[in-house]
């Protein structure tokens, strides 16, 4: 399986969305493997663990009579002779969720299918599965909020916040699988709808009240801060009423994203909104008043 990234997510830094409730992508699914792939996995496996020293026998056993059931068994050398006719199905494991009890739902041994046919098991790699498995797979950038004033804010004086519709795009990634003349893919866009500020103390508010500052027309989100607006409230900011002393606040911006898919023979849908998120050290001073 391949993964593409279009959009501002290559090479960006940042992270991977976060699915917004309990959803998440499958860890585990069914993908298809040629016949050749199949025969040069099992082949490898099998070499591999006959051969490394200190191998427990019941290992190799095992492996050997997995290799047999292919091979020499129930199937005739791997089905290379029907090479054109189908692929071999696999289960395959997120490798980072692995140990999750929802991972070993993929239990069957590798199976057979003839071209044109449906695997029949649940977790077959589909376009929908393809959108899911890419959903992992799309990385967002950093969420560096520009705030004025730039260096320190005053208590009890609005900061305006905004993000430069320059900087948040709409992220891609497009998952496919192209073995044997079988050819399935995905895309996932992940689009940008509204910032959250939770300014980090109980001693602010913000603007809106909710916090969640929604995207403008033209992509960005809030208002830069022009001179002039200092008595102006900001569509979108914070308002600190206590200096952060010695320290700051750590403010916490995080951008939530609406995620749909295409996939292959024009089917699509909408998958769980995700967020993605970091903190940025904001200093809050009095402001200093001379009497004369």
């Amino acid at each position: 399986m391949t993964y593409t990234t279009t959009g501002q997510g290559r090479g960006a830094s940042g992270g991977n969305v976060t699915p917004v409730g309990d959803w998440t992508p499958p860890a585990c699914w069914y993908e298809p493997r040629s016949a050749k792939e199949f025969s040069k996995y099992v082949e490898d496996m099998y070499s591999e663990t006959v051969n490394t020293p200190g191998q427990h026998s019941y290992a190799k056993t095992s492996v050997g009579m997995f290799r047999d059931k292919y091979k020499d068994g129930k199937y005739e050398n791997y089905n290379l002779d029907e090479a054109d006719a189908g692929n071999w199905w696999v289960a395959v494991q997120d490798e980072d969720r692995w140990m999750e009890p929802e991972a070993q739902l993929c239990d069957e041994e590798p199976f057979w299918v003839e071209n044109g046919d449906a695997p029949d098991v649940e977790n077959a790699v589909t376009p929908e599965i393809l959108a899911e498995l890419a959903y992992n797979h799309v990385r967002l950038p950093t969420t560096n909020v520009t705030l004025a004033p730039a260096g320190a804010t005053k208590v009890n004086l609005p900061t305006w916040a905004w993000l430069d519709k320059a900087t948040f795009k709409e992220v891609s990634v497009t998952a496919e699988l192209d073995v044997g003349g079988l050819n399935i893919q995905a895309t996932t866009t992940a689009t940008p709808v509204s910032l959250k500020l939770e300014p980090g103390t109980p001693d602010a508010e913000t603007y809106p009240a909710s916090g969640e500052c929604v995207i403008n027309d033209d992509g960005s989100i809030g208002e830069p801060y022009t001179k002039g607006k200092a008595d102006q409230t900001p569509p979108c900011g914070i308002k600190y009423f206590r200096s952060s002393g010695d320290g700051s606040f750590d403010l916490q911006a995080t951008v939530t994203w609406e995620v749909a898919w295409t996939g292959s023979g024009g089917a699509g849908g909408d998958l769980p909104d995700g967020t993605f998120g970091n903190g940025q050290e904001v200093v809050v001073q009095e402001i200093q008043a001379v009497n004369r």
